[in-house]
């Protein structure tokens, strides 16, 4: 029986090395093997964020402050793994899930009420969407994002108010390292999502979105938020 990874001249063949390669000059082919990486989007022209709209300088303000509270979650949940807990981690634990209930959620809440709706609509009306019977963008996938990290936090929350609770030292260990891997992927989650919203979604919303579109959302942050955008000018 032939070796279907050999070719007429009984050379040995990498097909999915053959699929891959391309001329200098062409177009980057990724295949399954070898995806493009989450932190590298492509097609999409980076702004500087002082070009941007001030309702986009808003959320990019909000998440430098919450990529610090990440920083310091991640910290905290090493040196758990590391060392243990003590009093002072399980009050840094503590201050990251008062934010994330008080901050994270009110920011999630103004995205998803008053900025994604425009955006969804234009990148809809521009093309900038899946090919369903539903289009879908961009937008879909971080309001699932918003879901998943509130499922993190509050497993992450549970499962270390469990962990306190557990004298046996194995089910302990292991109860606790579960928590901790929880908590690292809602560290991961929290900084992609940003990444995503401050390289990609805001870029396409400077690129499509009207003067109107803005006017509109400046009066509903506003109103249902009592933030003035312009206060600061």
């Amino acid at each position: 029986m032939n070796n279907i990874f050999e070719n007429q001249d009984n050379r040995k063949t990498d097909y999915i090395k053959r699929f891959v390669e391309k001329d200098a000059g062409e177009e980057q082919v990724y295949s399954p093997m070898d995806p493009p990486g989450a932190y590298k989007p492509q097609g999409v022209e980076p702004v500087p964020y002082e070009s941007l709209h001030p309702v986009l300088q808003l959320f990019m303000d909000e998440h430098r402050n919450t990529l610090s509270k990440i920083d310091a979650l991640e910290a905290t949940l090493i040196e758990i793994r590391q060392e243990g807990i003590t009093k002072e981690r399980n009050k840094k634990l503590g201050e990251f899930f008062a934010y994330l209930d008080d901050k994270i959620v009110l920011h999630n809440l103004k995205e998803e009420r008053v900025l994604f709706p425009y955006i969804h609509d234009r990148m809809i009306d521009n093309g900038e969407h899946g090919i369903g019977p539903i289009p879908d963008t961009g937008v879909d996938m971080l309001e699932n994002d918003h879901i998943k990290m509130m499922e993190l936090g509050t497993l992450t929350f549970s499962l270390m108010g469990i962990t306190s609770r557990i004298t046996d030292p194995v089910s302990n260990a292991v109860l606790m390292d579960t928590s901790i891997e929880q908590g690292l992927s809602l560290v991961e989650l929290l900084r992609l999502h940003i990444f995503r919203e401050d390289n990609v979604i805001f870029p396409l919303a400077h690129k499509y979105l009207t003067p109107k579109d803005y006017d509109d959302i400046t009066q509903k942050m506003k109103k249902y938020f009592s933030i003035d955008l312009f206060a600061k000018n």
